[in-house]
């Protein structure tokens, strides 16, 4: 009984230096946090591989590498190391091949790489100068289909002095890539034995996501054949023979997007995904499973009836029925569609997030998964249950203390019901924090029950961190989303106010201790709220806009503004309405952090600088922090750190007082 008693205190004892251990998250943590994605089953469904990516601090960058695992979960095996990145895994139908995208040994960016499975080094399989964006094998094992766009200045070396960029387009900006010239993306097809390439497509439109047919024969893809790509979001389903010179028969005509092409392993069918509307640009949309015969007859949306955006629509190996992604409220959920009668069935869902899905005629299934505790893992997916196949983040997570998160609903000053998300430093009831009102971007996106490391950092430095999805997000319906369509910055507002009132009311939020801040349309929503209620004592506004007049023409959304808000000399009223922030900027008196990528094209670094140069005009303290060389999105890890740690500091200035 004493050693019983004993091994019992010894357990505790060890427990509690085991929790005392954990700290709680900082932002340096960041570089700890690996991303694991594409996962690819082999044929024989034994094994998985997949990406890792890892900061090398050192270079301050992100890596990627190889992995594979086995299926029944007991063997590990990193297949790829060294400074340069491996991505894009696929396995070779015979199975004994891995193939890859690497830019090791080349001065023209990616090219394919093939391994052997079994073990030895990587052979390089191209030369290509121009950008190899994605690829796929020929079910025979004998050709590949890749996308290569075209090489800027033809494939030779830049000139000392760079030519004028000459724009011709009405579409003629777009972030990362930059000034859009008359450069295209085409498909090109390799023999593997022989290393020849021949061209498939080419001309003046650009074609992307091939797939091929279970006989080898033919390759379906998306495109816009319309007079001028840019002034629609129009994109079509086509298919084409495997040989040089084939013509191209087009499937789908519905005036809104079509894509992601997928044939049934039978060959009978291809599945994609059609989004709800047919206009020439809808930011507020979400896409519906289809699908038609091989001829583009007899075609017929699948998902209509379930009011939510699906996504990654993938066949079982009977060709009867369709596994799918559904974005529901807070969550991303596994569901699956039987095409002979239409009836939906849930397979798998919870407070988390699924990511992914893979599998083949083995019969097996790959998912990616998240919850607000865990990054994204692999599992495999058996009989509606899941199992836990890899613990990349095990080692850095088994070090921290993270928050604890809950839903919540509030009902806005309009009587609307909105749900988020709240993250609290631990989960003792009715504690009262300092709260920051976090925003997501989009504006059609939502926050879910996925991990988050801005907000669990925020939550970690003492903070209750609210999650709101605010009208414009989707996983609640069309309408819910449509509803903000060309009246920008008022609905939103008041769903993220009623949030925060909330919150007051359950105890979690300081009412003398608010902040908020976000990122992209979050940036623009903080500009929104601060100038329509002065309760937040501090605020950071990341790579958004106030003054929506002066970002026509000079951001990539042209086609949204003249469709949803119409052109400005026509509409000038609307658009001052929608710049408010802007326009009373002297009713803000919240301290305001603003950050911007320098090259960001998305939202451009104007939009801070005119906030912040209203601010510090009227004495409203404020700080701008640009970042050299990064597009909307971060993606230096130290400068991702960075900006955490400048949130941290900001908020602390103003609510830890």
């Amino acid at each position: 009984m004493k050693r019983a008693l004993l091994a019992i205190i010894t357990l505790s004892v060890a427990f509690s230096t085991s929790a005392q251990q954990k700290k709680p998250l900082k932002p340096a943590d960041v570089y700890r946090i690996p991303t694991v994605s594409d996962p690819q089953l082999s044929p024989d469904g034994k094994w998985v591989a997949y990406s890792v990516s890892d900061v090398d601090t050192a270079k301050d960058r992100r890596v990627s590498h190889l992995w594979m695992q086995s299926f029944d979960g007991k063997e590990s095996i990193q297949l790829t190391h060294g400074d340069e990145a491996a991505s894009s895994p696929r396995w070779s139908p015979d199975g004994k091949y891995l193939s890859f995208l690497s830019s090791r040994d080349s001065k023209t960016g990616s090219q394919l790489w093939l391994i052997d499975r079994r073990g030895g080094e990587g052979a390089k399989l191209t030369n290509i100068k121009g950008d190899l964006s994605d690829y796929a094998w020929s079910p025979d094992g004998k050709r590949l289909v890749m996308v290569i766009g075209d090489p800027e200045n033809k494939g030779k070396e830049e000139p000392k002095t760079p030519k004028p960029i000459v724009i011709d387009r009405y579409h003629f900006k777009q972030d990362i890539v930059g000034y859009l010239q008359n450069l295209h993306s085409h498909l090109y097809l390799i023999d593997v034995a022989t290393k020849k390439l021949d061209t498939l497509t080419s001309g003046n439109k650009d074609e992307s996501s091939p797939v091929w047919s279970p006989d080898s024969k033919t390759i379906a893809f998306v495109s816009n054949r319309s007079a001028d790509p840019d002034k629609n979001q129009n994109t079509d389903i086509f298919t084409i023979d495997a040989r040089p010179g084939a013509s191209m028969l087009q499937l789908t005509t519905w005036k809104g997007r079509d894509g992601n092409p997928q044939w049934s392993p039978d060959g009978r069918y291809i599945s994609y995904l059609r989004s709800t509307s047919d206009a020439d640009y809808m930011m507020y949309d979400q896409s519906v499973v289809c699908i038609m015969d091989v001829v583009g007859q007899n075609n017929k949306p699948l998902t209509l009836q379930l009011d939510r955006p699906a996504a990654a629509q993938t066949w079982t190996k009977d060709s009867k029925n369709i596994v799918f992604i559904v974005t529901d409220d807070r969550t991303r959920y596994l569901a699956n569609i039987n095409i002979n009668n239409g009836k939906i069935t849930t397979i798998n869902k919870g407070d988390y997030v699924f990511n992914d899905i893979a599998t083949n005629l083995s019969g097996n299934w790959i998912v990616q998964k998240t919850d607000p505790y865990t990054p994204a893992e692999l599992f495999a997916l058996e009989d509606k249950k899941l199992r836990r196949l890899t613990f990349h983040h095990d080692a850095w997570l088994n070090t921290v203390q993270l928050a604890y998160a809950k839903g919540f609903e509030s009902t806005s000053s309009d009587g609307t019901k909105v749900s988020g998300i709240v993250l609290t430093p631990d989960s003792i009831p009715n504690k009262k924090y300092p709260l920051i009102l976090f925003i997501h971007g989009g504006p059609v996106g939502q926050d879910e029950f996925g991990f988050d490391a801005t907000r669990q950092t925020l939550a970690a430095a003492g903070y209750a961190v609210a999650a709101v999805n605010y009208r414009g997000s989707n996983g609640r319906g069309l309408d819910y989303c449509k509803a903000i369509y060309a009246d920008w910055g008022n609905k939103e507002v008041k769903d993220l106010l009623g949030a925060v009132d909330e919150l007051e009311k359950l105890g979690i939020a300081n009412p003398d201790k608010l902040g908020i801040g976000g990122w992209s349309y979050g940036g623009i929503l903080t500009d929104y709220t601060i100038a329509s209620d002065t309760r937040f004592k501090a605020a950071a506004s990341g790579a958004g806009s106030a003054l929506q007049l002066s970002v026509y023409g000079s951001d990539q959304y042209v086609l949204q503004y003249e469709n949803e808000i119409g052109v400005p000399w026509k509409n000038a009223d609307k658009w001052i309405q929608i710049s408010y922030p802007f326009f009373h900027a002297d009713k803000i008196k919240t301290p305001v952090l603003f950050m911007s990528g320098l090259r960001d094209f998305n939202v451009p670094t104007i939009g801070s600088e005119q906030m912040y140069e209203a601010l510090r005009t009227q004495g409203i303290p404020t700080e701008l922090i640009l970042y050299p060389n990064q597009f909307h999105g971060l993606t230096k890890p130290s400068y991702q750190v960075d900006r955490l740690q400048r949130y941290v500091d900001w908020y602390n200035k103003y609510l830890k007082k």
